[in-house]
C-alpha cells in the first residue's frame, strides 16, 4: 500500500478473532478503513486448518459464537464445517470478504512513534514481499503456531505404517479396518478416537495420564425451546447468558470442591460405561480445572468404549517398533497408523517480528493491559482467549474496546493510544494461566506478564471481565492519548483530559 491506501486498522488473522473485529469495526467505527492479512486461502483459521475426523468445538457456539450474530444450528456442540459456514456467512453478510487479502503472510511490524503508523511487511503467495501501512494493529492470529505443532519425541522410524499428526491430517488418509493407536489424552485426541472408531477395526487412546472428561448432550434442548417460541436474538441472548453462567459456575465450584466435581464426573462415566468402567483410565493427578475439563457430546467416547470399537491404555512409550508400539509395562499395541494427539506448540503475536521505533519488542518483559494491549506498546492490540470458556467471549470483549478506543481517538483528534506503565511500577505478578496443561507450561517464558492488579491482568473471569470493560472509561488515567509527533518529544503531546 503507499501512504495513500494506508488502513486505520490492519487485522492479522481471518479466523474467529479477526472476523469478529473486522464485524465490530463495520458496526461500530463505520468510518474507519481497515484489511485483513490472512496466510491461508480461505477464512476460518483453527477451523480452515484442522481437518481430521470429527473436527468440533469443545465450547457450546451459544458462547463461542459471537456477542452479534445468533448461533442458528440445533447442535450447540458443533462439528467444523458448520462453524466454518457461520463465519463465512458473517464476512459475506458484513462486506468482509472483500477486505481480506488471502495467501499474505505477516514477516515483521514496526511502528514509527513520530509518524505513528505501523509499516507490516507481507509476503504474498510466491515469495514476493511488500509493505503495508496502518495506524492500528490487530492481531487475531490465534494462539498457536499453525506451520510447527508440539512433537513428543519419538522415534518413529521403525515403523512400517503410517503416522499423521492432528494439524496436518491428510485427505487421502484410508484407515478403514486397521488398527489405529492414537497418543494423547486431551481434547483433539478425545475428538478423533470416537470418529475413527466408526471404521477402524480398533482405536486405541494411549494415555501417559488421565484427563477429566465431562459428557453432555450435543444439542442444547433449552436454546431449541427458546427459539421455538422467542424471537431468535432474545432467544440467542438469554441462551448465551444461561451458559456463561453454567461455565463459570462449573468452574468455580470445581476449583472450590475437586473432589465433589471429580466424583460427579466419575459417576457420569460408569452410568454409560457399565461394566467397562475403569477409574483409574479416568482419575487424573491433579482436580478438575487445573487443566482444561475434555468435553464427550452425546457420550460418543464412552459409547464406542462400551461397544469395544475404543479402548483407553494408561502407560507410557518404551519404543515404537514395525508393527506397532511397545509399551514400558512391556505390553505390545499393535499398530497400522499412529496419530500423535500430542498437543499445541504455542505462539505469541503470530511469530510476528514486533518492533517499536526499530527496536525489538520482547512481549515475556511486557504487561497486558486489560487483556487486551500491552505496556508501553502503542497502537496494537491481541486476543488471547480463556482457557475456561469460549475463545470468543474475550474476542469479542477485546473488539469492542479497541472499537471504543478508537472513537475517543477520532473525537480527540489522537494519533497514538498507549497504556503508560512507568518503569518502577510496584506491579505484583503472578501467573499468567494458573493451569498446568504442558502445552501453556512449555510457553511461560515467552508469553506476556500478568499482574494481581487490574487492568494490568489476564483474567480467567469473563463475567468480571466484561464488568470491568462496560464500567471503566477509556480515559482512566493510564491509556495516554496523544498526537503523533517527534519521538524525543511524543510524552510532551499528551492530549487534555486524555490522561
Amino acid at each position: 500500500m503507499s501512504t495513500s491506501d494506508r488502513v486505520d486498522v490492519l487485522i492479522v488473522g481471518a479466523g474467529l478473532s479477526g472476523i469478529g473485529m473486522a464485524a465490530h469495526l463495520t458496526q461500530k467505527c463505520p468510518g474507519r478503513s481497515y484489511a485483513i492479512v490472512e496466510q491461508r486461502q480461505d477464512i476460518g483459521g483453527t477451523w480452515d486448518l484442522f481437518r481430521y475426523p470429527g473436527v468440533r468445538s469443545d465450547s457450546d457456539m451459544h458462547t463461542l459464537g459471537f456477542v452479534f450474530e445468533p448461533w442458528k444450528h440445533e447442535k450447540s456442540i458443533a462439528d467444523g464445517p458448520a462453524i466454518l459456514d457461520y463465519l463465512r456467512t458473517i464476512a459475506d453478510e458484513r462486506g468482509i470478504r472483500p477486505k481480506i487479502q488471502f495467501q499474505t503472510k505477516v514477516i515483521s511490524a514496526n511502528f514509527d512513534s513520530t509518524a505513528a503508523y505501523w509499516t507490516v511487511e507481507v509476503e504474498r503467495s510466491g515469495g514476493t514481499r511488500e509493505h503495508l501501512t496502518a495506524r492500528w494493529l490487530y492481531l487475531g492470529a490465534g494462539y498457536y503456531d499453525y506451520d510447527e505443532p508440539y512433537q513428543a519425541g519419538f522415534d518413529f522410524s521403525s515403523f512400517g505404517g503410517t503416522v499423521v499428526h492432528p494439524q496436518f491430517w491428510p485427505a487421502d488418509l484410508d484407515y478403514a479396518g486397521k488398527q489405529v493407536v492414537v497418543i494423547g489424552s486431551g481434547a483433539t485426541a478425545v475428538t478423533i478416537v470416537p470418529a475413527m472408531a466408526g471404521k477402524a477395526a480398533k482405536v486405541t487412546m494411549l494415555q501417559r495420564t488421565p484427563t477429566w472428561m465431562f459428557g453432555r448432550p450435543a444439542r442444547d434442548g433449552i436454546a431449541n425451546l427458546l427459539r421455538s417460541i422467542l424471537p431468535e436474538e432474545l432467544a440467542y441472548r438469554l441462551t448465551r447468558w444461561k451458559n456463561v453462567k453454567m461455565q463459570d459456575l462449573g468452574y468455580k465450584r470445581a476449583r472450590a470442591k475437586p473432589a465433589k466435581v471429580g466424583a460427579m464426573m466419575h459417576k457420569r462415566i460408569r452410568k454409560v460405561l457399565g461394566g467397562k468402567y475403569e477409574p483409574a483410565a479416568f482419575t487424573p493427578p491433579y482436580n478438575p480445572w487445573e487443566q482444561r475439563v475434555c468435553l464427550v457430546p452425546d457420550d460418543d467416547l464412552f459409547h464406542a468404549i462400551r461397544d469395544d470399537r475404543a479402548q483407553i491404555v494408561t502407560d507410557t512409550i518404551a519404543a515404537v517398533e514395525e508393527k506397532g508400539i511397545r509399551l514400558s509395562s512391556g505390553a505390545f499395541l499393535p499398530a497400522d497408523v499412529i496419530v500423535t494427539a500430542t498437543g499445541l506448540k504455542l505462539a505469541v503475536a503470530g511469530k510476528i517480528a514486533v518492533l517499536l521505533d526499530g527496536q525489538a519488542v520482547d512481549f515475556s518483559q511486557r504487561f497486558y493491559y486489560k487483556g487486551c494491549m500491552f505496556s508501553n506498546l502503542p497502537n496494537l492490540a491481541a486476543v488471547f482467549g480463556y482457557l475456561n470458556a469460549s475463545w470468543t467471549l474475550r474476542a469479542d470483549l477485546n473488539a469492542d474496546y479497541v472499537c471504543r478506543v478508537l472513537n475517543l481517538m477520532e473525537e480527540r483528534g489522537a494519533d497514538i493510544a498507549v497504556a503508560a506503565l512507568p518503569g518502577e511500577h510496584g506491579l505484583t505478578e503472578e501467573d499468567v494461566f494458573d493451569f498446568s496443561s504442558g502445552y501453556i507450561q512449555r510457553a511461560l517464558h515467552l508469553m506476556p506478564k500478568s499482574a494481581t492488579q487490574w487492568p494490568w491482568r489476564l483474567s480467567q473471569d469473563y463475567q468480571l471481565d466484561r464488568r470491568r470493560m462496560e464500567r471503566d472509561p477509556v480515559d482512566d488515567g493510564i491509556l495516554v492519548l496523544r498526537k503523533a509527533g517527534p519521538a524525543g518529544q511524543r510524552n510532551d503531546t499528551v492530549l487534555e483530559g486524555a490522561a
